[in-house]
């Protein structure tokens, strides 16, 4: 039994209003700029649930080594990120891609990179069974675990009312997505200034950028502001040249050569993990569609200061590299000689240098106070470093 199984409620928990969920996020800090979050029929919310969720999220012996939990890809010390370009899972193995925030997960669409889950449900069942994520031949062991841990027993028969041989993985499966969705980040000063309306709330300089991020810089197109709420995200999936140059005039060959594999029986999660050349199929992977080879989902700008490194391989390690980038066209820099095919199609911006300067503080006005540089975690989430 580890440190992590107690029947003490996290503080994570203890600021949530469960019937005016929506109202504050977890960690009790008032909610601006989003609306309430999406609670699916089938699976509502419950503080014996949550709880449960938390306690596997953090279960490292969910894994073939022993070493690997959901909280290793995504640290709540990191904003749920890793910091890392591509993930390490099972005996320090990386697979092909950067681990997204789970922050505000709640709020989309489809899961991982190339959307082939739709739901926090199904996307918590994916790493376990992972062979360079959790290195699992399947969830038994996950249930083996948790049957024989009397802790678990007890909250799985709080949580979902089942005895011991009837914990299955969809209950697990429930527990971690209720989990995820207390992760809900707003009270950002971008939040207060626009939608709090805290003059104050935003430096000049801060406020210079939101301009250039509406106009010039033409971000909103994908990063979406509304006029009551901003997810940041328009949950859509666009080719931008990344990483597309390693199959860039193969991609058509690549593509078939996916589609055969996939009618033979070829797992998908597994696949764009552990071969790259299928990785940067993107979109294509899971919908077949032509249109969409190459394209990845748009990520959430919020808390995007503290998680880097950037774009669904990781290889942009700063903002000034990702608004050079975008200045560029879609280009790492000026002398990089990419096509406009393989840039996506986007035209530079160019940007001042005073501009570019406005944009990035901008975005580090995107940062709720739970993750900033003077953040207070809650105590049992510190205790975990």
């Amino acid at each position: 039994m580890t440190q992590r199984l107690t029947r003490t409620a996290s503080p994570w928990l203890g600021a949530l209003l469960l019937l005016g969920y929506g109202a504050t996020t977890a960690a009790g800090h008032a909610l601006l700029g989003l609306p309430p979050v999406p609670i699916p029929a089938d699976n509502p919310q419950t503080s014996e649930k949550i709880l449960l969720g938390e306690l596997l999220f953090n279960d490292q012996r969910f894994s073939a080594d022993g070493k690997v939990s959901c909280a290793t890809c995504h640290s709540p010390d990191l904003a749920f990120t890793d910091g890392l370009p591509v993930s390490e899972g099972f005996r320090g193995q990386t697979g092909t891609r950067n681990a997204p925030t789970v922050v505000n997960s709640a709020y989309m669409e489809t899961l991982f990179w190339d959307g082939r889950e739709p739901d926090l449900e199904s996307q918590s069942m994916q790493p376990p069974i992972n062979p360079v994520e959790g290195g699992l031949a399947d969830h038994q062991p996950i249930l083996d675990v948790i049957r024989a841990t009397p802790a678990y027993r007890e909250a799985f028969a709080d949580a979902f009312g089942v005895a011991p041989d009837e914990i299955a993985m969809a209950h697990v499966a429930k527990a971690i997505a209720s989990f995820e969705r207390t992760l809900v980040s707003g009270n950002s000063p971008f939040d207060r200034y626009l939608y709090g309306g805290e003059a104050d709330a935003m430096t000049p300089p801060q406020v210079r950028g939101l301009a250039v991020f509406r106009g010039k810089g033409r971000c909103v197109s994908c990063h979406v502001i509304e006029q009551d709420q901003a997810l940041f995200t328009d949950n859509r999936f666009h080719n931008i040249g990344v990483g597309f140059k390693r199959i860039r005039g193969a991609e058509e060959r690549t593509a078939a050569a996916w589609i055969e594999a996939k009618r033979a029986g070829a797992d998908t999660d597994e696949t764009v993990l552990t071969q790259a050349n299928v990785s940067e199929l993107g979109r294509f992977a899971v919908s077949e569609d032509m249109t969409e080879v190459g394209a990845f989902k748009t990520p959430t700008l919020r808390n995007i200061a503290v998680t880097a490194p950037y774009m669904h391989d990781g290889s942009l390690a700063t903002l000034e590299d990702v608004i050079e980038f975008y200045d560029n066209g879609g280009r790492v820099s000026n002398d990089d000689p990419i096509s406009d095919f393989l840039s996506g199609g986007i035209r530079p911006l160019g940007l001042t240098e005073q501009e570019e300067a406005d944009l990035i503080a901008f975005l580090h006005a995107l940062t709720s106070p739970e993750y900033g540089p003077e953040a207070e975690m809650p105590a049992t989430m510190a205790d975990t470093d």
